[in-house]
């Protein structure tokens, strides 16, 4: 298995990340969206709208997975986690995620009402490389 380092570092390189969240009718929803503006250790923060259908799937099941992949020119990469997501709306957190440049999304700046932080929690994973597939729990690994 690899470390906490080494798949920390591999999310921290990809520019994309795929949420899923769960439908009203228990499907799974899949969306592409900026790498997560915010980790700390096994917690993700990733901004968007208040009024994304995302946000309102994690307000009633806040089953979720994030999953980040890389594919070289010789090997693929991808890592699936799963656990839970939060829909933060608080001032502090808010302007403790904002960016200049979310402006243009959010004429409000940081105090915008769809203007909402997603705070992930991670549980655990899949993780994909060198045709190997392995599970993990996230607090058990090194």
């Amino acid at each position: 298995m690899k470390s906490k380092e080494h798949i920390y570092d591999f999310i921290q390189k990809q520019r994309v990340a795929f949420i899923g969240s769960i439908d009203e009718d228990g499907f799974p929803n899949l969306k592409a969206m900026y790498v997560p503006r915010k980790i700390d250790g096994n917690i993700f923060y990733f901004a968007t709208n208040t009024s994304s259908l995302r946000t309102q799937q994690f307000l009633k099941n806040p089953k979720a997975s994030i999953y980040f992949c890389n594919k070289g020119r010789f090997r693929y990469e991808g890592l699936m986690l799963m656990g839970t997501m939060e829909v933060l709306e608080d001032a502090k957190t808010k302007q403790e995620i904002w960016r200049n440049g979310d402006i243009m999304f959010y004429e409000g700046g940081a105090t915008d009402p769809n203007y909402c932080v997603l705070k992930f929690t991670a549980k655990k994973g899949r993780h994909y490389f060198d045709l190997k597939t392995e599970n993990f729990i996230v607090d058990e690994l090194e």
